[in-house]
Parts: C-alpha cells; structure tokens; sequence
C-alpha cells in the first residue's frame, strides 16, 4: 500500500485550501454526520458555538466558509462542532535528555482516511507546523514558533457529547497559546466531543498530558508517556501494552533520542494493519524549532521559519487485515 504525503505553505486559508476541501468534502461529509445519531446541529448552531468557545476563530472560520459558498453541511464541517466518533491508535512520549526536550509520536489510523498533508500556516501572525487533518483547521499534531508542541491520541473512553473535535481545539492551543500551562488552561475549558488525551511540550521542558472527555474533569497527568487509555483501565490492552514498552526504554540506561525513536519503528509500538496502521511518526524539538516526520528508510525535516515544500510517497507494503 503507497499513500503520497504533501508539504504545503499557506498563510491563511484560500483558493489552495478551498481546492482541497472540495477534493475531500465527499469523504468528510460522510464523517461528520455519524451513524446512529441524532442530525447534527445547523450551521448557524456550529457558528453560534465556535463564537462562544473560540471566538478568535471565527473571522477565519467565516472566510473559508464564503470559499465554499452556500453549502450548509460544508459550514457545519468547517466548525468541527458535534462531530462522528472515532477511535484510533498512538502513542506518545516526552524526552528530556541530550538532544531534547522532545516528543516522539506514532500516529496509527487507516492510512486512507488520514489527510495528506503536513502544513505551514500563520494565521495570527505565529508560525505554525502541524499534521493536518480533514476540514478547515484540524490538526493531529504541530509546534508553534513560541516553542509550544500538542500531540492528540484517542483517550479511549465511549462516550460522546456536545463538543468541539479535537483536532480543532489542538489547533486552537497553537495558535493561541505560548507555554504549556496556557494549554492546560485552554483545553480545561472547551467541551470536547470524546474521549482524548493531549500531551504539550514546550521549550522549556515543562509538559503535561491532558485527558479529557465529554463525561468527565479534565485531569493532568505528568507521566512522561501516553497511549490511548486514561486512568489505569481495569484489565491489560494493547494500549497498556505500548504504554509499558515505552516506559521501560525510557528506564533502560544509555537510551538516546535516536534509540527511543527506533523504538517506534517496531513492535509493540509499530502497527501494520490496515484498519489501524502507523501512518507516520514525529519527533518535535520545541528548543531547536524543528520536526523530524520519519518512516522506515525515511526522515522528512521541516524547521520553523525554513519550511519546505515537497512531495513524498510512502509505500507501507502489504498491511495486515
């Protein structure tokens, strides 16, 4: 299985992005809705909501929504408000040692759904480089130019709410925020739609994950490691499983950035399955200002202030059922 990745420039969203949304809307319009659910809020409900929670948002929401035109399922998927549920792998951790602070991710989902591009934008005037993710804004994972980095994985839990996607929020944190604690206080106050954990790093070294959930209290967590469970589960998974592997590298004496980074280049941390594959994995230096997206035989660098555009193409070979 190949899947083509694209490094983009683009300040602010325009003709390039608007070109994009309508090359995916089919696959986002079939996302957004759900199954079995209740018919999602009207544009003017999604707009209403971005405006009460991220207000900053909403001259930039407006503006891609007249790119678009009078599509009102298109405005609704723009605000990320009540999105579908989904569930996903990763798995994240925070390094402090020679050559960090740093936060090394695998981001695992089916490698067809996932969007194809990494991304420079500015839309406030601070440099952002992010995984993008779908509709207008969304993003799996970025740094900002204040050296802030917010990684997401799925926090596991089923319940479903009134709230934002967090991909949205995430995006939200980097363009408004510049430590780790202006993070937490930030996501500690939007409704989020499921069950998620968000790990921020900056340059200072300070970091804390965040899990989050429609039915619950935010709580931090200052475990250097995360997966996609919250508060201990009840029984042993695979998410408790990769949890472990990576805690007990961090533990091993003389393990380096470089070594950690293997690490997430095999098993358990390492999936090959085509309904939950390793779509790409990162290493983000806040201090040095740069982000390493890396793959088996391949390291794709991209700096704050130097970004590159570009063209890759992945081939994943033959992916598990």
């Amino acid at each position: 299985m190949k899947k083509r990745f694209v490094a983009l420039r683009e300040a602010q969203p325009g003709d390039a992005w608007a070109a994009r949304f309508a090359a995916g809307r089919a696959e986002a319009e079939a996302w957004y809705p759900g199954t079995d659910r209740a018919p999602p809020p009207s544009a003017r409900e999604c707009r209403k909501a971005l405006g009460r929670h991220m207000p900053e948002l909403l001259t930039l929401y407006d503006r891609a929504c007249a790119l678009v035109g009078d599509d009102e399922m298109a405005h609704r998927v723009i605000s990320h408000w009540r999105p579908a549920p989904l569930a996903h792998g990763c798995t994240q951790a925070v390094w402090l040692g020679d050559g960090g602070p740093a936060l090394v991710r695998n981001y695992d989902f089916p490698p067809h759904v996932v969007s194809d591009h990494f991304e420079s934008t500015s839309w406030f005037g601070r440099e952002v480089i992010s995984k993008g993710q779908r509709a207008w804004g969304g993003c799996i994972d970025g740094m900002n130019s204040d050296g802030l980095v917010a990684s997401l994985t799925f926090g596991g839990g089923a319940a479903q709410g009134q709230g934002f996607a967090i991909t949205l929020m995430l995006r939200y944190v980097l363009e408004t925020c510049r430590t780790v604690d202006d993070g937490l206080a930030v996501l500690s106050r939007l409704p989020v739609a499921q069950s998620q954990n968000v790990t921020l790093l900056d340059h200072s070294g300070a970091y804390a994950t965040l899990f989050l959930g429609p039915v619950r209290a935010p709580a931090i967590s200052r475990l250097p490691v995360c997966a996609n469970h919250q508060e201990a589960p009840a029984v042993a998974n695979r998410s408790v499983a990769r949890q472990q592997a990576v805690s007990a590298a961090l533990a091993e004496p003389g393990i380096t950035l470089e070594s950690l980074a293997a690490r997430f280049l095999a098993p358990p941390l390492y999936a090959r399955e085509v309904k939950n594959a390793t779509v790409y994995s990162a290493i983000y230096r806040p201090f040095e200002g740069s982000v390493d997206y890396f793959w088996p035989g391949k390291t794709w660098r991209q700096r704050l202030g130097a970004f590159e555009t570009g063209v890759y193409t992945h081939d994943y070979g033959d992916l598990a059922p």
